[in-house]
């Protein structure tokens, strides 16, 4: 990895895409930012029984926040978080462009023919519109 210095990491499910792009990072001492993207609540949340949504979201997003910072810290990387609500591509998509980042990793799994087919692929939807290379990792 040769001339990346802002390199940003896509962490949806699979956490292993953050340990595989902080190794590739850790090669040329990059600033790392990862990306955890939620999906907009368009439900009726009285229904559900969820008084704040900002407190379920805060509690989980700190949740996350920091098992994403115990890898990196097994890593040993410094990372910079960012919690996002919204389609996940739009704001990965949004993320790269306002850090400034010269590289993309996200993961990626086997699917099937159908889900290949009739699915919403995120990777593809990334890799169309980023504004820097993406890198996509097996998960």
């Amino acid at each position: 990895m040769k001339g990346y210095r802002k390199i940003l990491i896509a962490v949806n499910g699979s956490k292993n895409v953050l340990t595989e792009g902080l190794k590739l990072a850790g090669d040329e001492s990059c600033w790392v930012t990862v990306v955890k993207v939620i999906p907009p609540n368009e439900g009726e949340l009285h229904l559900t029984g969820i008084k704040d949504i900002g407190d379920v979201l805060n509690s989980n997003g700190e949740k996350e926040t920091s098992e994403l910072k115990k890898i990196a810290e097994t890593e040993r990387s410094l990372i910079k978080t960012r919690l996002e609500e919204g389609k996940v591509h739009e704001k990965i998509l949004e993320t790269a462009e306002e850090e400034k980042c010269d590289l993309i990793i996200m993961g990626s799994k086997k699917r099937s023919w159908l889900r290949k087919i009739f699915g919403d692929n995120t990777v593809e939807k990334v890799i169309g519109q980023a504004p820097c290379p993406v890198l996509v990792v097996d998960v």
